[in-house]
């Protein structure tokens, strides 16, 4: 699924101003275990508005699902959510609170 709608987004098969010019990475599908919902966490590349690009995507969902439908074999095709992906952010604030802690680590032990 996620190779599918990367693959889409690539293409530029998805015709909608909201993305037009936008670079948009797919980075996971999590399908619901009855195989009737997916959700695709989205990334815009270079800091675009990731509302702009869900409410796009969101609009192009049936465009989605049928093409997705032609490229997947699959007996039931889930129904398409998007959610912007935070792990990156989250990754950035970890990482930038755990310099902190160490910066400050540093200075005790040399006093």
């Amino acid at each position: 699924m996620r190779h599918a709608l990367a693959w889409l987004l690539e293409r530029g098969e998805v015709y909608d101003p909201g993305i037009a010019g936008t670079t948009i990475t797919i980075t996971e599908v999590r399908v619901s275990p009855d195989l009737r919902n997916a959700t695709a966490f989205v990334v815009p590349l270079g800091g675009g508005d990731v509302s702009v690009v869900l409410h796009s995507l969101t609009r192009a969902r049936p465009f989605l699902r049928r093409a997705i439908a032609k490229s997947v074999r699959l007996r039931r095709v889930p129904n398409l959510q998007f959610s912007a992906d935070e792990s990156f952010d989250t990754a950035s604030r970890i990482d930038h609170l755990l310099r902190q802690a160490a910066f400050k680590g540093g200075e005790d032990e040399d006093a």
